[in-house]
């Protein structure tokens, strides 16, 4: 009996032993690491990516690979930097939960105790609006409302106005009631973060998490980058080339999204949050508590629930969910030509950062899950064919959408005997939020000139109806829109309203929250 027993037990230790095997092959080596982001640059046209695989306390991959711009080919390192645009979220709610630990503040102090000036639409919403609720996408705006006053950089909004404005836009749901992700209320938090602190949001952010970090390179903002020798240009596709494009903030969003790191200093930060606050050598310092810690990492706005097994939702600075049983905490970031993805799954002791001058999230989304699979034990899954069959396919619907309308356009061109005329629908009209926009002729074409966002500026084509396409000179929003066109009781234009063409328009681009008013 003993003998059978120790025979069973040799193999149930082998069973055992090949099982760990097996799970061990699929978790990706460097150098098949390698293998998967090469392929991913030249399958979805990415110039640069970077990527740190964490394990276990220890950064176990660490490499830059391909690009920082098409205009200079130098090569991407462990070193070069990017915008991590919304990961920034996480800092600034981390910044908050800071001056929680010192008693400044609570997590549900009213906004109106610190900025008194705040005021959204509704009076009720403005009295119960928390310091929690700017950080977690439920305040009944609609998906990036109020962008266009930051979006893109050439922006001339002030903070001071911003914040004013918040009143004129108007709610899509019930007040926590709905998720809907909102930069400007990140904006709010920033601003509360200064005034409780004394000090500028950048430098409290420089100064209590990336200085003790010893995040050397990395700043609040791409304008306080002390060395710019190792930076990406982002770069946007256009009819099958990719075109480097400029910045997509000004300074009045970085607590939404401006941060400049790599995937060094992004290590540092990650085992940080891994380890609830605490860092150094030994582990004896730390950013918060341990209640900190756990707050940020506690669901607070349902996004998909009914399966507590696959439950989605946003935390404080971070989407919250279950993959495969573990508890997973990440973000994405996305500028122009700039997407990130920073991914956690503490029970694992993993984390994996993926920084990318290109604005395909189907190229982080490919690596990082890709990764992840080798540790959850996931098989049979490429990641790279599924990610850019779906990424394909949207294209080509928008494509074809767009294609669709610029026909019509030609088509119509050529039939229409007679069509209104432009001068009809020139005039100065103002939106309340967003501010004052000029349609004029300039050099002997109908053009379209907002005040705040001068990169917002285009030809425009006469559609059908009173509706015409404005179509940016900056190619790389790619954002053409229809202006539809109202008319008073004289049949004269009193009015506009805007709307993407493409379905793939970039959200910040909230033309759909925009009602302008022609100017006596």
């Amino acid at each position: 009996m003993k003998s059978h027993s120790f025979l069973k037990f040799r193999i149930l230790l082998a069973l055992l032993l090949y099982c760990s095997i097996s799970l061990q092959a699929q978790i990706l080596s460097s150098h098949q690491i390698d293998s998967l982001v090469e392929k991913t640059l030249t399958t979805f046209n990415v110039p640069g990516i970077a990527v740190s695989v964490i394990k276990d306390g220890k950064i176990i991959h660490l490499k830059g690979y391909g690009v920082r711009s098409i205009k200079t080919n130098k090569k991407v390192d462990e070193n070069t930097l990017f915008g991590v645009a919304s990961n920034t979220k996480a800092f600034t709610a981390a910044a908050v939960g800071m001056l929680v630990d010192e008693k400044k503040i609570t997590w549900d102090t009213k906004v109106t105790d610190v900025i008194p000036e705040f005021k959204m639409y509704d009076a009720y919403v403005t009295s119960e609006f928390t310091i929690r609720d700017l950080l977690t996408h439920r305040s009944g705006l609609g998906l990036g409302a109020g962008d266009l006053m930051i979006w893109p950089d050439s922006s001339t909004v002030t903070k001071n106005q911003l914040i004013h404005n918040l009143r004129y836009l108007k709610p899509v749901s019930s007040f926590r009631t709905k998720y809907d992700y909102d930069n400007l209320m990140y904006i709010v938090a920033g601003d509360v973060v200064a005034r409780v602190s004394g000090m500028t949001y950048e430098n409290f952010i420089e100064s209590r998490i990336i200085k003790p970090l010893g995040m050397t390179k990395t700043a609040a903002s791409w304008y306080r980058l002390k060395d710019k020798s190792n930076v990406i240009d982002g770069h946007a596709p256009y009819e099958g080339k990719l075109l480097p494009v400029g910045l997509s903030f000004g300074e009045i969003a970085n607590a939404a999204g401006g941060i400049y790191s790599n995937v060094t200093d992004m290590s540092k930060w990650v085992m940080a949050m891994m380890n609830s606050g605490k860092y150094g050598a030994e582990g004896d310092k730390k950013l918060f508590s341990p209640a900190v810690a756990k707050e940020l990492w506690t669901p607070q706005t349902i996004i998909a629930g009914g399966n507590p097994a696959s439950f989605s939702s946003y935390g404080l600075g971070w989407f919250l969910s279950n993959v495969n049983g573990k508890f997973q905490a990440t973000h994405t970031g996305g500028l122009s030509g700039i997407v990130t993805q920073v991914t956690i799954l503490p029970e694992m002791k993993l984390g994996i950062i993926v920084l990318t001058n290109q604005q395909s999230g189907a190229a982080f989304s490919a690596i990082t899950n890709s990764i992840k699979d080798g540790y959850l034990g996931i098989k049979g899954q490429d990641r790279i064919k599924s990610y850019n069959d779906n990424r394909l396919n949207n294209e080509k619907e928008a494509n074809e959408m767009v294609a669709k309308v610029w026909a019509d356009i030609a088509a119509q061109q050529k039939a229409i005997s007679s069509k209104p005329e432009a001068k009809n629908y020139y005039g100065t009209y103002r939106d309340d939020w967003f501010g004052e926009v000029t349609i004029s002729d300039v050099n002997g074409k109908m053009h379209f000139q907002a005040k705040n966002a001068p990169k917002l500026r285009g030809d425009m084509t006469y559609y059908k109806g009173n509706t015409f396409i404005v179509k940016w000179y900056d190619r790389s929003l790619d954002a053409d829109a229809f202006v539809n066109f109202s008319l008073d009781n004289n049949a004269a234009a009193d009015g506009f309203k805007i709307e993407a063409i493409s379905p793939l328009t970039d959200f910040s681009f909230d033309f759909q929250d925009l009602d302008f008013k022609k100017k006596p």
